[in-house]
Formats: structure tokens, sequence, C-alpha cells
């Protein structure tokens, strides 16, 4: 028997053109894309303005494999951690980080992580396969319901900083952001979603070529090669001059705000020197942020945080030589839900 197409690979279009063979109205097309999109049905059987015999043949025709909250998990700092299941029993995670002036989404691309960062949870597990952009849609969905169910506010960001490399899952993770972008489906701004990468040069010159309208963030964590290498076995293919090349392409082609994370490891890549380094790479970039982030730890790995003074001077450092930085506090670290902490692990 063949398998079931995805209903939610067609555009309205090609749904018109289904409706349209079978006999039925077009309208159905749009009642049915709005159910898909707007009302964010993960079922046929919810489709209630279509007629029983309709959803019927929809379900003998077209399968649905949406994604569903396997688990919630709520931090003492009001953070919530939701562990999903995928049509085909994988499981991923998303967070959304409430603060006074936003609520912001954490989404995977994938499911594990082919990357290995030393320091990251999710860099323990293998990948199992690419997102498709459907799911990373159901996901934005589920938060943005969590968020107005909890905190009584739809989510204002979205970073795709979960689970994954998203540049190792472009055409989903663009097909996700054009949907989430679209007038006829959550009609959020691009210039509230930021995309994270570990630093494939080669896709984010594709970005640039592609004229993308969202935010671009680069997890560098360490100012020199040698240093890189050591925590980021992605360095050895993309190294920080490949870097610096790509991310000024970008920014030629695209304008966009470009973010630069680095986490601080004791003893690894927090002293001055490193500091020093960092502000030769950020006069190199367009870049109008770097985000210092506190390091989250991980069982089984044994980096830790750096001390609060070596932060401090760290990050002053920063200041003296006119950098614009902010140090990131870490949210929902109770739950093991912040940075590098995802890895579906069991309450």
């Amino acid at each position: 028997m063949a398998e079931k197409v995805n209903i939610r690979d067609f555009d309205l279009a090609g749904l018109k053109a289904y409706f349209e063979k079978i006999g039925d109205k077009k309208f159905r097309a749009i009642q049915t894309y709005e159910w898909l999109w707007k009302k964010n049905a993960r079922s046929f059987d919810e489709m209630s303005n279509l007629s029983i015999e309709l959803r019927n043949k929809l379900k003998e025709e077209f399968s649905l494999p949406a994604v569903s909250i396997d688990a919630t998990q709520h931090s003492m700092d009001g953070t919530l951690k939701s562990r999903f299941k995928t049509h085909d029993g994988h499981l991923i995670e998303g967070v959304v980080i409430p603060t006074e002036k936003r609520n912001t989404a954490c989404v995977s691309s994938q499911i594990g992580c082919s990357l290995a960062c030393a320091f990251c949870a999710t860099g323990k597990m293998d990948r199992k396969r690419n997102l498709t952009f459907d799911e990373i849609y159901d996901q934005v969905a589920l938060l943005n319901e969590q968020s107005e169910k909890m905190y009584g506010t739809k989510l204002s960001n979205i970073v795709y900083m979960g689970m994954g490399e998203p540049l190792l899952n472009y055409k989903n993770v663009l097909k996700s952001i054009e949907k989430i972008t679209a007038s006829d489906s959550m009609g959020m701004s691009p210039k509230r979603i930021t995309v994270s990468t570990a630093g494939v040069a080669k896709m984010i010159k594709q970005l640039g070529d592609d004229n993308v309208r969202f935010n671009l963030a680069v997890s560098l964590h360490a100012a020199t090669d040698e240093k890189r290498d050591k925590i980021m076995a992605i360095n050895e293919s993309n190294n920080i001059a490949a870097l610096v090349e790509a991310l000024n392409y970008f920014y030629d082609k695209t304008k966009n705000d470009i973010t630069l994370e680095y986490v601080l490891l004791k003893g690894e890549n927090d002293t001055l020197e490193d500091a020093a380094e960092l502000v030769k790479i950020y006069r190199k970039i367009p870049t109008h942020l770097i985000n210092v982030i506190e390091y989250n730890s991980v069982l089984g790995i044994d980096f830790e945080k750096s001390d609060e003074d070596s932060t401090q001077i760290f990050t002053d450092y920063l200041v003296q030589h006119k950098v614009n930085v902010r140090i990131r506090r870490s949210r929902g670290k109770d739950i093991d839900a912040a940075c590098g902490q995802l890895a579906n692990k069991d309450k």
C-alpha cells in the first residue's frame, strides 16, 4: 500500500486543485487550509465545518503527521520546557522563556545533533533525522498556545536554538519560517526570529544569497582556532577566518542583525587574552551584539561555568573596548531547559 501524502505539503493552490478534481467546492480548500495553519488542527476530526464524509475521505487519502506534547515541566523562574513526540515516536524539546518585555520560544530543528560540541548535552545524542517544516511549525504553535494559556500573551520572538543545527536542515528551517511569517498562518515578523548556527560557513553564505529577512546568531564560544577546535569539532572544517568571511557576505547581502554567542567555560576561554582575541573578531564583523552566556552544567560533562569575578572581568574588558555586550543569565536550569541542556532527559 502506497504511503499517504502529507496534506501539509500542499499549498492553497494545490488544495484548490485537489477539491476541484474530486468535484467539491473550492472554498473547502480555504476551510481546510485554515484548519491546518490558522487553527492548527492536529487531526482531520477537528475540522468541524467539513462534513464527516469529507473528513473521512481526507483521512483515507492523506496523512496529518502532527507533533504532540508528551510532557511539560515548569521552572521556578517561570520557564516552560515541553517534550514533544513526533508521529514516528521520536522525542524533541522546546522551551518558552517569559520576561517582562517578551515571550520567546526556543525550538528544535533536528532529532538529536551530529556536531558533538564538547560542552553540549544535545551533542551527546546521535542525529536521528531532520525535522520537517511542519513539525517545526507545530512546536511553535504548541508553545504559542502554552504562552497564551500560562502568561496571557502570545509569543513575541522565536529562536532556533534548541536541538540540532538549523543550517544542516536548511530547506525545512526556511520553509517553517516562511509559514510562521505568512499572513494566512501565524503572521510573525521575520525580524522577531533568530536562527542560531554553530558556524556552517557555506550555508551562512546561502542565507545571504536567499536574502532571508530573519536574524542570525553564531555560536562562537572560542576566539582562536586552537581553542575552538577543542570544544567544537565543526571548527576543523569551518574555522574562524571562514566564518568571518561568510558573516560579512551575509551582512552585505541582507543587512540583518548578527549576534555572536560566547559561553564562558572556566579555565578554557574566559581569560583576558581570550577577551582580547574576541575583540579582534568583533572588529572584523558587523556584529550588533555579543551574548556572553553562563554555562549550564550537564551530567557527564566536565566543563564548569566561569566564576562571577572572571565573568565580570571578561565582560568589563569587552565594554572598555567599545563592544556591545550582554551577559545572558540562564533560565530554566532547574528543569534542564537552559542553553545546551536539551537532551530529552526524564523528569
